[in-house]
């Protein structure tokens, strides 16, 4: 059964669900790329490691996909879905916002997505008012980017995921591949019983309660 929201589904961005299903959306993203960019590009999961404190072992891994040329192993594009260590003020986030200007730097396409309402939205200049959004940085149109501003009860949309030039675009279709993530993890059987994090606003709490499986 696919998630009951038009959209994206609040209920997933709970600090108890959020890292789980970091992993299985990035999971299934590469599942829907890798048809779509064999056998010139190998598209695998990497996942970074970020020590939560500078004095302990607690370490975090989220996973981004990488796109690299099959003969010369070179780094074409990376999907990024942002966490909330890439958006709270503090290392993780520097870290995070050097590792993007180091994409840019290296002629790396970046296909990055938020589906996060909380925390302060990185840096993007003119980016419209909106509760999530997906961009696309081409190496050869920067500075300009792709956006694509998301309310929540707008439908995920289907992203271009570009290669190296004159090949075509992969394409990722945000929302069906939630809705497979929704399905596939049980996500129905649990996290209703706890609340969107942040909390919505209220004409938006008002709206969501239609969605709501029947307890």
């Amino acid at each position: 059964m696919p998630s009951p929201f038009p959209g994206m589904n609040p209920y997933l961005e709970q600090d108890a669900v959020w890292h789980a299903f970091h992993q299985h959306q990035c999971a299934h993203c590469l599942e829907y790329l890798v048809p779509q960019v064999r056998p010139k590009y190998v598209a695998k999961l990497e996942a970074p490691v970020y020590a939560l404190l500078p004095v302990t072992v607690d370490i975090e891994r989220e996973s981004l996909i990488e796109i690299r040329d099959r003969q010369s192993l070179e780094l074409i594009t990376v999907i990024e879905l942002l966490s909330p260590a890439n958006k709270k003020p503090g290392s993780d986030r520097e870290q995070y916002l050097a590792k993007r200007r180091q994409y840019f730097a290296n002629g790396v396409n970046l296909v990055e997505i938020d589906l996060l309402r909380g925390y302060e939205r990185l840096p993007l200049e003119k980016l419209p008012e909106s509760d999530y959004y997906a961009l696309v940085s081409r190496t050869e149109e920067r500075p300009r980017v792709g956006v694509w501003p998301l309310r929540l009860r707008d439908r995920l949309p289907i992203i271009p995921v570009p290669l190296r030039r004159p090949d075509p675009d992969a394409t990722l279709d945000l929302q069906h591949i939630l809705n497979r993530v929704y399905d596939a993890a049980g996500y129905a059987d649990y996290i209703y019983d706890g609340t969107p994090q942040p909390s919505l606003h209220p004409d938006d709490a008002a709206w969501a309660l239609q969605f709501l499986p029947a307890k």
